[in-house]
């Protein structure tokens, strides 16, 4: 089932401004928040659409990429692609909980604010596919060295926060005493510091460890996609949100086949005879070989073309086709014998040019070099 177009959910158009997709989501998450729809499925269906539909387009980098490539950006995997249908109720707090400012209780997004949770960062990878992957889709399996949460580690409560993550200031001023809170400087708002930290383990309590993830890649994708998965990039101190895992996408160049678009391209070098006489040629395909009929009379820089024979389209819209182009083959030399029978041919009124020199030509030919 194809999935709602994210500018449709927050209901803003293609141009919208980040201020004003913000403003549209904070609207519906407050319209759909659970703590204003208890024990309704269909609402909190309509939250996390809204919080992945958010998640996309507050970024740039991502609300790029889903302009270009649509959903297709981030397929794959479970959790693949960076959006909430991946999201828990709490991943959505923990990524958005800012956004309610005082709207549920103290602005801790219905949690009543408090400790804040860390994300880990992003890993990013370049991926090399070849041509046959890239039609067909494929399943790698790669290895990454990630930051995971190391044995050993023992945190304690923050003394500077008591485990809040926070630190709560009041300031006298005209109207009276004021509270603020900020982010403690001690354990960056996690509420934790290690106690006891092994060799070979940073300040956070991360270490670095070779893993091996599994990713699916859509068929179609193109050189310099960049796709997302969700939560395999570096883990987070303290046991927060991990980071997502960008996989920069690298074409392999075919050895007879040029991709434009969604359109395989193939160039044919045929004989003279060949082009007057017609025949069955073999030709490469991304997989295995395929036979063409050359029709007899055909003209160099004809195009042959075999509908749906090229790379499917990312986001699902059909696939390319096939493109043959025909060059006859002219020889820079010939023997004694050989001109002498090309002469012969020159006699007959069947091999004398006959072109269809129409207006329409030449203007064509003066745009060209214009």
């Amino acid at each position: 089932m194809s999935k709602k177009d994210y500018y449709e959910t927050l209901n803003v158009s293609k141009n919208a401004s980040e201020s004003e997709i913000k403003k549209a989501y904070r609207k519906l998450a407050i319209k759909y928040h659970p703590d204003k729809n208890p024990g309704n499925s269909a609402a909190e269906k309509s939250f996390k659409e809204a919080a992945e539909a958010y998640e996309i387009l507050s970024n740039p980098q991502k609300r790029q990429q889903y302009d270009q490539f649509g959903h297709a950006a981030f397929q794959g995997g479970q959790g693949f692609g960076g959006g909430g249908g991946g999201m828990s109720m709490d991943d959505i707090f923990d990524h958005f909980g800012d956004i309610f400012g005082s709207s549920f209780g103290g602005g801790g997004f219905g949690r009543g604010g408090g400790r804040r949770v860390r994300k880990g960062s992003n890993l990013r990878v370049k991926l090399r596919l070849s041509l046959e992957d890239i039609v067909n889709g494929v399943q790698k399996k790669i290895k990454v060295n990630k930051l995971v949460a190391a044995d050993g580690v023992e945190f304690s409560t923050c003394h500077t926060c008591n485990g809040t993550g926070q630190v709560k200031r009041v300031t006298n001023t005209i109207l009276g005493a004021m509270q603020t809170a900020s982010t403690c400087p001690n354990c960056k708002g996690s509420g934790q510091i290690i106690s006891k930290r092994p060799a070979g383990v940073d300040a956070t309590g991360l270490e670095k460890k070779e893993t091996i993830i599994e990713i699916e890649i859509p068929a179609g994708v193109e050189e310099g996609m960049q796709l997302s998965m969700q939560g395999k990039g570096n883990e987070a101190p303290g046991g927060g949100a991990p980071g997502d895992l960008i996989i920069a996408i690298e074409e392999i160049e075919h050895e007879h086949l040029v991709r434009n678009g969604t359109d395989l391209l193939y160039q044919l070098g045929i004989t003279f005879s060949d082009a007057v006489i017609g025949k069955t040629i073999e030709i490469p395909m991304v997989s295995g070989k395929a036979k063409i009929k050359i029709p007899s009379g055909t003209q160099s820089g004809k195009n042959l073309r075999l509908r749906s024979k090229g790379i499917p389209d990312v986001n699902g819209y059909g696939r390319g086709d096939m493109i043959v182009n025909i060059q006859v083959f002219t020889p820079q030399k010939i023997s004694k014998e050989e001109k002498e029978l090309l002469l012969k041919l020159n006699e007959s009124d069947n091999f004398k040019p006959k072109l269809n020199q129409t207006k329409n030509f030449f203007d064509r030919m003066k745009n060209r070099f214009a």
